[in-house]
């Protein structure tokens, strides 16, 4: 096919990589942090080249990349091919991956190793898991102890969405906020580099900034008062059929656009109006007349 990779850049084009004291510095100066997902090597490309500051190979993948219809069946293979292909379009950008349901909670050496195959395989600067009490939080400190940097993940957690009443906010209750506030404390206590807090009321998010001051603090329907926000890029970008959340605020539409491109393609085909001349190869006038196929 005719799509290749880009060339591999040198060392004085090659942007200076985010790293995780730059976060936290971030964090300090009050200057907000942009994450987004993507899941192959296009669309790392781009959001790369766009300027985030962080890249997560989310388990989201498993449905607006793979069609599932939860992010439950995916598995750390599929993840793992996801994030190796995100990881070539990645230059700049902190890439973290998303360790799928079932893939850590069994045992620590269990999400040790997973956690390692996700850098050691696919390059993974971070990991993330969802959860912050019981079982999660003692995976998470296991594999910080290993040396893996920890994105924890509190609030709506889709990977235990039916244990939770399904895709809903979370913590509108004072006992649900207050639940939230301790996992998201004890995961910054275990020593996270970052806690994702999703789809909970923005005064709750508010009232719990203040004793965040040592992990770097990415919302997703949490409201503006965190160190950053994260969006799905599919979502933000009008990519699939699938329904979006409140929060969700979209910036174009490329699915209505991409189906019209295929559709005038199609047409064309059949048309017989594509290819044309200019889309053709022709042999030199002396070797054509040489030719004789029978």
């Amino acid at each position: 096919m005719s799509t290749r990779p880009r060339p591999e850049s040198d060392e004085k084009t090659r942007p200076k990589p985010v790293t995780l004291p730059g976060l936290l510095a971030l964090k300090r100066e009050r200057q907000p942090v942009a994450m987004i997902t993507a899941y192959d090597f296009p669309t790392a490309l781009a959001v790369d080249e766009a300027g985030v500051d962080i890249v997560l190979v989310g388990d989201s993948g498993a449905m607006t990349v793979l069609g599932y219809d939860s992010t439950v069946p995916v598995t750390v293979d599929e993840m793992l091919t996801l994030t190796k292909a995100a990881r070539r379009g990645v230059r700049r950008a902190l890439l973290v991956g998303d360790l799928p349901f079932g893939s850590y909670e069994a045992s620590d050496e269990l999400a040790v190793a997973t956690a390692t195959r996700f850098v050691k395989e696919a390059g993974c600067d971070a990991v993330k898991l969802e959860g912050g009490s019981g079982v999660p939080l003692a995976r998470a400190k296991a594999i910080i102890a290993a040396g893996i940097p920890v994105m924890g993940h509190v609030g709506l957690t889709p990977q235990t969405a039916t244990a939770l009443g399904g895709f809903k906010a979370q913590g509108r209750t004072a006992e649900g906020a207050r639940r939230i506030a301790d996992e998201a404390r004890a995961l910054q206590a275990a020593g996270c580099f970052c806690i994702v807090l999703e789809a909970i009321p923005a005064e709750l998010t508010e009232q719990l900034m203040p004793s965040l001051d040592a992990s770097l603090v990415i919302g997703i329907g949490a409201g503006p008062a965190t160190d950053g926000q994260v969006l799905v890029l599919h979502d933000m970008v009008g990519l699939g059929s699938g329904g979006t959340a409140k929060f969700v605020k979209r910036y174009a539409e490329l699915h209505g656009p991409l189906v019209d491109a295929v559709q005038r393609y199609a047409g064309e085909v059949r048309d017989r109006a594509y290819p044309g001349p200019e889309h053709s190869y022709a042999m030199p006038e002396a070797e054509r007349e040489r030719l004789d196929l029978g």
